[in-house]
This record gives C-alpha cells, sequence and structure tokens, in this order.
C-alpha cells in the first residue's frame, strides 16, 4: 500500500506541486498561521530523505572531484551573482524582492535531484557528492553568499539563517546519514521506502503553508508580479542550461552533463520558502514560492529534451561506426 502510495505521489508530482500552492494560496490561505510547523516538517523531510542514500557510492567521485567542485562553484557563485544582477536591474527599487529572488538561487540542492538524475541516466555519485557537500556547508554558504550580495541593502539575522539550516537540513540529513550507516541495507531499504510516501506528503504539506503566507502576493497580482514570475522561470531554464553547457565545455560525458544540469536547476525551494518566511518579510518568499510553482514541470521537460538530445548523438555515432565498417570493407576488396 505505502509502496503503491508512493509510486503514486512520485508520478503526479510535477503536477501535485502547483495544485499544492495554487490550494494554499486560495481554500487553505489560513494555514500561514502555522508557519512556524514547517522548518520541523522540513527537518522530517531532510532525514526520511537521506536515509535511503547510498553512501558507497560516493567512493568514484574521490579521485576525480572535479564535477562536484565545479557543481559547487555553479549553484552558490556563479547562478546566485546572475540573480542578483538581474534582480538589481529590474526590481531596484524593491530590496525585499532582490534578496529573495537571490535566494531562490542560493539555497541548496535538493536529495530530490538524485531521483530525476537516476530517471534520466545522469552520474549518481556526482550527483550525491554535490547535494551531500552543498548540505552539509549551506548554514555557512547561504548567509555568506546572501550577506556579500544583498546585506548592505537589509540588515539579515545571519545567525538566525544559519540555526534554520542546521534544524531544517544538516541536522536531520546526518542523522538519516548515521542511521543508514548503523542499519543494515536491507532494514535501511525497508525503512527509506516506509517513510518516502510521508515524505512526499510532508513536501505538499510545507508547500502548502508556504503558499498560505504568500497568498497575499498572488491575489494582488499585478504587472510587477507577472514580470517576477517570468523572470524566475526564464532563470530557472538558464540554471538548466548552464550545468549542461559548462560540463560539456569541460568535455565531461553525457551522464556527468545531465547531473550538473539537475544540480544547476533544482533547488531545494522548501527550505528556501521556510528560510524567507521565518527570516524575512512575507514578500522575499514569493520568488522560491512561484519557483516551486514550476519546479517539477521543468525537471521532466529538461529530462525529456536531454534524452531525445542523447538518443540522437547515439544514433550519429552508430551511424558513422557502420559507414566506418562499410568503408573499410570496400577498401579490403
Amino acid at each position: 500500500m505505502l509502496n503503491r502510495t508512493n509510486a503514486f505521489l512520485q508520478h503526479w508530482m510535477p503536477y501535485l506541486t502547483p495544485i499544492s500552492v495554487v490550494l494554499g494560496v486560495t481554500i487553505f490561505s489560513s494555514l500561514s498561521s502555522i508557519s512556524y510547523v514547517v522548518k520541523w516538517v522540513f527537518a522530517f523531510i531532510s532525514f526520511a530523505s537521506c536515509i535511503g542514500l547510498n553512501v558507497k557510492e560516493l567512493r568514484t567521485t574521490l579521485t576525480k572531484p572535479l564535477p562536484v567542485i565545479i557543481g559547487m562553484l555553479i549553484i552558490q557563485g556563479v547562478l546566485p551573482f546572475i540573480a542578483f544582477v538581474v534582480g538589481k536591474a529590474l526590481f531596484n527599487d524593491d530590496p525585499y524582492i532582490i534578496i529573495g529572488f537571490v535566494l531562490a538561487f542560493t539555497i541548496p540542492t535538493g536529495v530530490i535531484t538524485l531521483m530525476w538524475v537516476s530517471i534520466y541516466g545522469g552520474n549518481r555519485a556526482v550527483t550525491l557528492a554535490i547535494i551531500l557537500v552543498n548540505t552539509l556547508l549551506s548554514p555557512i554558504l547561504v548567509p555568506f553568499t546572501l550577506n556579500i550580495l544583498v546585506g548592505a541593502q537589509v540588515e539579515m539575522d545571519i545567525a538566525g539563517l544559519m540555526i534554520g539550516l542546521l534544524i531544517m537540513v544538516v541536522i536531520p540529513s546526518l542523522l538519516g546519514l548515521l542511521a543508514n550507516q548503523l542499519l543494515k541495507n536491507k532494514h535501511t531499504s525497508i525503512l527509506s521506502s516506509k517513510l518516502a510516501p510521508f515524505s512526499k506528503m510532508a513536501i505538499f504539506l510545507v508547500i502548502l503553508i508556504n503558499s498560505a503566507v504568500v497568498a497575499p502576493f498572488f491575489k494582488q497580482m499585478d504587472g510587477k508580479t507577472i514580470i517576477l514570475a517570468i523572470i524566475v522561470f526564464l532563470m530557472a531554464c538558464f540554471a538548466y542550461v548552464t550545468g549542461f553547457v559548462i560540463a560539456k565545455l569541460f568535455k565531461w560525458d553525457d551522464s556527468v552533463a545531465i547531473s550538473l544540469m539537475y544540480n544547476s536547476g533544482m533547488r531545494n525551494t522548501g527550505v528556501g520558502a521556510a528560510l524567507a518566511v521565518s527570516y524575512f518579510p512575507a514578500s522575499v518568499a514569493f520568488p522560491t514560492v512561484t519557483a516551486v510553482l514550476f519546479q517539477q514541470f521543468l525537471a521532466s521537460m529538461a529530462g525529456k529534451i536531454i534524452s531525445k538530445y542523447v538518443e540522437k548523438k547515439q544514433k550519429k555515432i552508430v551511424l558513422l561506426q557502420r559507414n566506418n565498417i562499410i568503408m573499410t570493407k570496400q577498401k579490403t576488396f
């Protein structure tokens, strides 16, 4: 029963996440009164997500760590800076929107990235390494990046941000990894499969609550909010392209390129919205909650596009090999 429920939620996630946003903005807008529970719900999500990770896969990245390093530079350096430049150029009169825009592309990549990478043939070891490094360093990197880019504009609770990330992401993730190592593989997989559907339900609850908090901004849609939503969407598309193109510039194989594409394009939007709601005015959460609307849809579309690219590439290689064989036979005769 739990496995069927998990499969159902996983299959329909690209559609259920935007539906959750709509429900949070409309029918369940009163859930904003319990926004304080979000960090604890997300702590459970982090624990449940990490308990099923196969840490042994990391061994293959130890000898060749460059893709992980480049991935981290893209996630925590290149994209936040571009987000700041774009936000500053378009919303210079609203520092909180700029913070929200930068935060949306500064928060760490999520464990759900591993699911999409696995579906579309990416490198799991590289992805897992980036997720773990990004997660464990997030209490330092996220506040540091925000402080460097937008700290001069608005006073921020840096200590609060660090504590929030520790509670929501780092500590429960470490506990999940510890449980993973202490339990035998069989018990780990059983526990992980039992927690998986509840973890996904918890994600939808977080989305509902965070959407309820920013409901006033959705209900008072104007030209500015529409433009912001479009810019967030375009920036997310750009992030996917950036990860893939940079991987190809380094001449890495398609599996590594797919991994960098997803790690660059997908962010832990639940954490971002929770941080925004907990430590900033509600308007800061708007860009991150907007990203929730299309994140899973974009992940699905990116996978389909890249699958066609890889398929065409493989067909060209096969055709080239056949032509070479034919030419070799002709020369022989």
